[in-house]
């Protein structure tokens, strides 16, 4: 008896990634060296499939599927809800995103009874307050934390509205039928907060019309302060609050001139969408694919394979153009290692929401079993930053 318990044991301490290999379905996900990915999912409208690949030492990006109840008092609001966050600088802000985002909308669609823009702001703005109360109480020990941040892109379907709100330059892309030819096209449904774009530039000098230098070309590259490409994000503490800018933080983040007003903001983008019948699905990636690969020739992929693995394809052909631009071997680029893999790409999180047409138009009254699919299997360190936070505040870690 003593010996099958231990067994028992052994078998969920095991590290997640000889899980991943020895299992033989994807009902959880499965790794492949630096590639985690689920194939297929069921979700409230349709089907999904994520996929991700790591670069960084430690995976910044951070992912989630959440299908069921949107709110937290099991009343009439079904949907799905999707999520990804590209973090910089570390994983801390990604992943108290993945931990909190979803469970801050729920609480507030139970509030107002109903999914709403209003609902998906005052979500995002309660994490953005929550990342703020880490960094306060971990800044005498590591103010590093007040330098890490994350995008944060989220797809929300409810009832056959779609809503997109964007932080950052993750992107969503809808592939949307023309009954006339037959083709997908790819329409992009989130808007983008990068200074390499001159209308972001031009929003960050209308908003802080005193400072000249609030946007500074270096090394080829816009960046605001001279530091971060993304004007907003969740987390990045150091150019919201004056008094997280300053010693003992690393002197390259450091600003040199004073400032009274936030430099980055937390202010998500969102659009409010009808589905239509003829649209098919909707592609949601980190930057990391988006340096690869067009909006169209994502669609195109997706549109002419089958959906089983769609994510998975999604990755290998921006990973191969990535091999291309330097010359290499595909298979050769699979061999490098976390944090040398870094130089020559990013973290790619990729999650494809299928549409069914009869999904999409039913009543978000209508009960079905609740699904929670965290993309990458988190596996946080025991010492990290996040795990400390959330264990003394009595929360759970939860793993996939």
């Amino acid at each position: 008896m003593l010996s099958a318990v231990m067994n028992l044991l052994r078998a969920c301490l095991r590290p997640k990634a000889d899980r991943y290999v020895h299992s033989s379905s994807d009902t959880c996900g499965r790794q492949e060296g630096l590639l985690w990915y689920k194939d297929l999912g069921q979700h409230f409208n349709g089907e999904f499939s994520m996929a991700v690949v790591q670069a960084n030492n430690l995976l910044e990006d951070q992912s989630q599927v959440e299908s069921g109840c949107l709110s937290i008092d099991d009343s009439e609001t079904y949907g799905t809800f999707v999520g990804i966050y590209d973090g910089h600088g570390g994983p801390e802000t990604s992943r108290f995103i993945n931990e909190h985002l979803f469970y801050h909308l729920k609480k507030f669609a139970a509030d107002q009874q109903t999914m709403s823009v209003d609902v998906i702001k005052k979500a995002f703005q309660a994490t953005e307050e929550g990342f703020l109360s880490v960094v306060a109480r971990q800044w005498a020990v590591k103010p590093q934390i007040a330098a890490v941040g994350s995008c944060c892109l989220v797809v929300v379907i409810c009832g056959g509205t779609l809503y997109v709100a964007n932080l950052g330059d993750s992107r969503a892309v809808l592939g949307r039928l023309v009954k006339s030819t037959g083709e997908v096209l790819a329409i992009q449904l989130s808007a983008e907060h990068n200074v390499s774009i001159e209308s972001v530039r031009q929003e960050m000098h209308s908003l802080h019309p005193e400072d000249p230098q609030i946007v500074v070309l270096k090394h080829n590259v816009w960046r605001v302060k001279g530091i971060i490409q993304v004007s907003r994000s969740i987390g990045d503490v150091y150019l919201k609050t004056a008094e997280f800018n300053k010693e003992p933080l690393h002197a390259k983040f450091r600003v040199r001139e004073p400032f009274k007003k936030p430099i980055l903001s937390a202010e998500p983008s969102i659009s409010v969408t009808q589905l239509q019948p003829h649209d098919q699905f909707i592609i949601l990636a980190s930057d990391g694919l988006w340096e690869h690969l067009s909006n169209q020739d994502a669609v195109d992929i997706v549109q002419n394979h089958p959906r089983s693995g769609s994510a998975r394809r999604l990755v290998k052909a921006a990973l191969q153009e990535a091999a291309k631009k330097r010359e290499m071997r595909y298979s050769d680029l699979k061999k490098i290692d976390r944090g040398v893999r870094r130089h020559f790409h990013d973290d790619i999180t990729v999650t494809v929401v299928f549409l069914d047409t009869n999904l999409v138009s039913r009543s978000s009254s209508v009960k079905t079993p609740n699904i929670s699919v965290k993309g990458g299997g988190i596996n946080l360190p025991a010492r990290s930053l996040a795990t400390t936070d959330l264990m003394s505040r009595g929360s759970s870690v939860r793993t996939l």
